[in-house]
């Protein structure tokens, strides 16, 4: 077992626990690093760290595993990076296209504070954040820009976004269960090392394989290298790299390279951290002067609004319409009360959705930009199945038969063909 290189844990990251309330605050919209389907039984390879620098204690996979789920930090301040790159086509002026049209589909109700709409940023390329936490209360997180600088602060029962830009500000409250001590929270999309790794470990079962390859210094901090990776073929995941800080078990860098091999699809991780409490007035904010403030409430009933609902009862009642049949399952029109419909097992699992309507257009269909833009993305299959079209990232790639059905998942397209043809 090779020794942990430094030269491996230099960049990219997040932090610990950032609960920020109320669902448009807390949302992180990054790429999951994991579909993690639920495992009934954890199957780890017991390894020893070898040696290396810093030199640490020996620990087993699974005494790691253990000192991860024990980690109970609830202050520190630091700064990271984060990069993710999902090998997407550069979108070029379809891009600016996108972001000038759904502008003016809002009407110019929307607000560029909206942390639901501001931290999609994260979801490419890389960048710079400062975080500040003091238990489930108090967070802020900070993404540097050139000129600029744009801040979410949950303090208590408010939620503030702040765009120096534009001089724009979001208020979102928390919810009461939220405020609870972290009671209650709801599901969130993982943002921070600590997130990916609890995602990564849910996905841990007999086809997986867990061991620690030696030690590493993560922004000054002693840490042990945990190492993810699957053992069947067919995952476009090729191995998941946790370091893990020694002392209190936190995760402070998380990357995940994929079984294609080159640049890690995301790398996320702390190059400065302290766990010393931050001062009270980290968390304080008061809208500048001049500043224009929306509030949550006036952006939901604008989207309502655009598209003729009046009230949330009403729009969801108009999407149930326009799919043909309730949301259930986490599926559209026939979907399932237990979720979607599951092949596979283990890092080769594929979910299932069934639209209930037609597939994708091709690109010639469409024409002009966004015809080529889909055609960059897709590639055309046929199987027992039928035919259909494979949409490829380097991590999460999806199948749309032309009958309207979905396949998804962390895995290649062969993959996918195979989990369609099985259905027949």
């Amino acid at each position: 077992m090779a020794p942990y290189e430094s030269e491996d844990i230099t960049t990219a990251g997040e932090a610990d626990d950032l609960r920020a309330g109320r669902r448009k605050a807390a949302r992180y919209v990054v790429p999951v690093a994991v579909v993690g389907i639920a495992a009934a039984t954890i199957g780890l390879v017991p390894a020893i760290a070898d040696s290396g620098d810093p030199d640490l204690p020996d620990i087993t996979a699974q005494q790691l595993i253990e000192k991860i789920a024990k980690s109970d930090v609830e202050q520190l301040s630091g700064t990271f990076k984060i990069t993710t790159d999902l090998g997407l086509p550069d979108l070029g002026g379809l891009g600016a296209g996108f972001a000038s049209g759904a502008m003016a589909s809002g009407s110019g109700d929307g607000s560029s504070a909206d942390p639901s709409a501001k931290l999609t940023e994260l979801a490419s390329g890389t960048h710079t954040l400062r975080l500040a936490v003091d238990g489930d209360d108090k967070q802020k997180l900070s993404l540097l820009e050139n000129a600029s600088e744009y801040s979410l602060i949950h303090n208590g029962k408010d939620i503030w976004g702040y765009d120096s830009k534009s001089n724009e500000v979001f208020h979102g409250t928390a919810d009461e269960a939220q405020a609870d001590k972290g009671k209650g929270k709801p599901e969130e999309v993982p943002a921070t090392p600590k997130e990916f790794t609890e995602e990564a470990l849910k996905a841990v079962d007999d086809t997986t394989s867990v061991t620690v390859d030696g030690t590493a210094q993560v922004a000054g901090r002693d840490a042990y290298r945990l190492v993810i990776k699957p053992k069947q073929s067919g995952s476009t995941v090729g191995a998941i790299s946790v370091a893990v800080d020694a002392e209190t078990g936190m995760p402070l860098k998380f990357t995940l390279t994929p079984s294609s091999g080159g640049a890690a699809v995301i790398d996320a991780g702390f190059t400065q951290v302290s766990f010393a409490k931050p001062a009270a007035s980290t968390f304080d904010f008061t809208p500048p002067k001049g500043a224009t403030v929306t509030e949550e409430g006036e952006l939901d009933k604008a989207a309502r609004e655009h598209g003729g609902a009046k009230s949330e009862d009403e729009l969801g009642k108009g999407l149930e319409k326009e799919f043909g049949g309730p949301l259930t399952g986490g599926a559209l029109g026939k979907g399932t009360e237990g979720g979607p419909e599951v092949i596979g097992e283990g890092w080769n699992s594929v979910a299932v959705f069934d639209t209930g309507g037609e597939g994708v257009p091709s690109g010639s269909e469409i024409g002009g930009d966004m015809g080529g833009f889909l055609d960059s993305l897709g590639d055309k299959v046929t199987g027992k199945f039928g035919s259909g079209t494979v949409f490829k990232t380097r991590l999460i790639n999806a199948l749309v038969t032309d009958d309207g059905k979905v396949y998804v998942g962390a895995v290649t397209k062969d993959a996918l063909v195979k989990a369609a043809d099985s259905g027949k």
